[in-house]
């Protein structure tokens, strides 16, 4: 997996603790819900399939890169290499739950996207949705095309949903601690962009050094701060109903 994948797409590399952890445990709240067929969108480097696959009857796992799995150990589970939206050749109405962790940011069409979700839930289905908090954003990431406050989400996500139950994930003081070194180390480095071109550039253009200093800097933290880098688990992490202050947005929207 080359630099650009390995950064914004959470590895298990130690400099990438801080977030992984926090992404494992929106895994680990789903395992407590879900069941059925289930549609995860975005698979990433394939983590989430080892935590929702032994919990649902089938699991169809879409990404736009390709992901190897272990068919002989997942043998319920299918991998579609597909971009979103469209939902393409998936049938209505199929699927339990949707999940849907940390990709909406990256799609130019939302909208189309949750109505596609919609599309393809039963009746009753469920959407499992989380995306960065933009209130706790460090910088402008060139790779989302949207962030959302949390009233922004909501806005967005009842055009579609008539039910959007607004949670949030947070952490305990291990977490605090790394986020204010993380706070202090980007600042550093935005202070060498005197004149902010990384907030007028077009995206295109930033892309690769934002995903540069993105590495360097997960790098200098743990090398700086390894004890608190390496130690932080699922345990220092945990969802709590919506507030400000809270990294991500996890939202449960019902059909």
């Amino acid at each position: 997996m080359n630099v650009i994948q390995t950064a914004e797409r959470v590895s298990l590399s130690p400099s990438d603790n801080f977030v992984f952890q926090r992404s494992l445990l929106a895994y680990r709240t789903a395992t407590k819900i879900i069941h059925g067929n289930v549609l995860e969108i975005g698979t990433g480097s394939g983590y989430g399939i080892e935590e929702i696959a032994p919990k649902v009857k089938e699991l169809w796992t879409l990404d736009k890169h390709y992901v190897s799995i272990d068919y002989n150990k997942y043998n319920n589970t299918r991998f579609i290499k597909n971009k979103v939206p469209p939902l393409t050749n998936m049938p209505d109405k199929y699927f339990d739950f949707v999940i849907c962790f940390q990709v909406i940011e990256h799609v130019e069409d939302s909208e189309f996207l949750l109505n596609e979700i919609h599309r393809v839930l039963k009746g009753n289905g469920k959407l499992l949705i989380s995306t960065p908090n933009k209130k706790m954003s460090l910088t402008r990431n060139p790779w989302h095309i949207t962030e959302y406050t949390g009233n922004e989400f909501f806005q967005l996500l009842s055009q579609t949903f008539p039910v959007i139950d607004m949670k949030g994930v947070r952490g305990n003081k291990n977490v605090m601690s790394y986020y204010a070194k993380n706070k202090l180390s980007v600042k550093k480095i935005l202070k060498i962009d005197v004149l902010k071109l990384n907030q007028i550039l077009p995206r295109w253009i930033l892309k690769i050094p934002y995903d540069l200093m993105n590495r360097i800097n997960r790098f200098l933290l743990l090398n700086n701060n390894r004890k608190l880098t390496t130690s932080i688990s699922i345990h220092d992490y945990f969802i709590d109903e919506f507030s400000e202050d809270c990294y991500d947005l996890f939202f449960i929207a019902k059909k």
